[in-house]
């Protein structure tokens, strides 16, 4: 029997109840799915391995390039058991993935005391204008970088 987008979905559900129960990390849960196949799960896994970026959808990122070999994981689909932060947002585009769904919203996150308010409204302010202020320096000379990638014949795109 073919499996719909809700059943995907009712796994990513599964695994933040299951990983609340676990107390392994903060209640949320991902699958990446690449033709009707779960092809990689995740959790979120902050508290336990002490690492504030191992967000289910994060980690179930990691797990299907590793799984698939690849960092573009175009033609795949990820569910998550709730809105993704912008952190997972941003991942989320740089993978290519093709589609999200998501279950609960960022709004029934912050009642439950995960606010991710703050960063959606800091991200579009100017880096010297945010709460954790950012300043340029050294920019040209940063720039190399930029121009040596620009001349490397051997580089991966993506």
């Amino acid at each position: 029997m073919k499996r719909t987008p809700a059943d995907y979905l009712r796994q990513a559900i599964g695994l933040a109840v299951k990983n609340t129960d676990s107390c392994c990390g903060g209640p949320f849960g991902a699958v990446i799915v690449k033709n009707g196949d779960v092809i990689a799960a995740g959790t979120n896994l902050v508290t336990s391995v002490n690492d504030p970026t191992a967000h289910a959808e994060i980690v179930a990122i990691r797990a299907a390039s590793k799984a698939l070999g690849t960092h573009d994981l175009r033609g795949c689909e990820i569910y998550a058991s709730c809105e993704p932060c912008p952190m997972c947002v941003g991942a989320i585009y740089w993978s290519r993935l093709d589609r999200l769904y998501f279950a609960c919203t960022r709004y029934d996150a912050a009642q439950a005391g995960f606010d991710d308010v703050l960063i959606y409204e800091q991200v579009p302010l100017a880096p010297d204008c945010r709460m954790i202020r950012g300043e340029c320096m050294l920019r040209e000379e940063g720039r190399e970088a930029f121009t040596r990638w620009l001349r490397n014949c051997r580089k991966i795109e993506y």
